[in-house]
């Protein structure tokens, strides 16, 4: 009996340090909503570590081709990032209109997308720490002129 309380411990303080580990750059999340009848909702959250650890993963070939395309904008999102970094919770963007409304801000350290049309209404959160993996990823893996 002894044995098994020491099997669930260990079981259950693995799974706490790996759920900690998993959730330690914060999370994804998208939620898309169409406004009309029997329309769409798509809502998910996807720990901002797999964003990383997908790019582990990704066959070098299509990381390389993917990163050549982007080579042109490396510079400015690693700029883009740089600066959002200083400004944890702004507004930089806020446009209404009589049915519309686009809203891209920084909370707590994440980018915030909000556009509500009377169509749909979706919403992004993503970390920017995930966007400077990204951007540091794509910039090692991009092939030299």
């Amino acid at each position: 009996m002894l044995l098994l309380a020491k099997v669930a411990l260990g079981l259950g303080a693995t799974m706490v340090m790996s759920t900690a580990y998993i959730f330690h750059d914060g999370v994804i999340r998208v939620d898309v909503d169409e406004n009309r009848r029997d329309g769409s909702h798509i809502h998910f959250w996807v720990p901002a570590t797999a964003v990383s650890a997908g790019l582990c993963i990704v066959p070098r070939h299509n990381l390389v081709r993917v990163a050549d395309e982007a080579r042109p904008f490396l510079p400015a999102m690693r700029q883009m990032v740089k600066e959002l970094k200083k400004y944890p919770d702004a507004d930089f963007v806020d446009v209404t209109d009589a049915s519309d409304h686009l809203r891209i801000s920084t909370v707590g350290g994440k980018i915030h997308l909000d556009a509500v049309t009377h169509d749909e209404t979706v919403h992004l959160r993503i970390p920017i720490e995930t966007l400077q993996d990204l951007s540091d990823h794509l910039e090692a893996n991009a092939p030299t002129i």
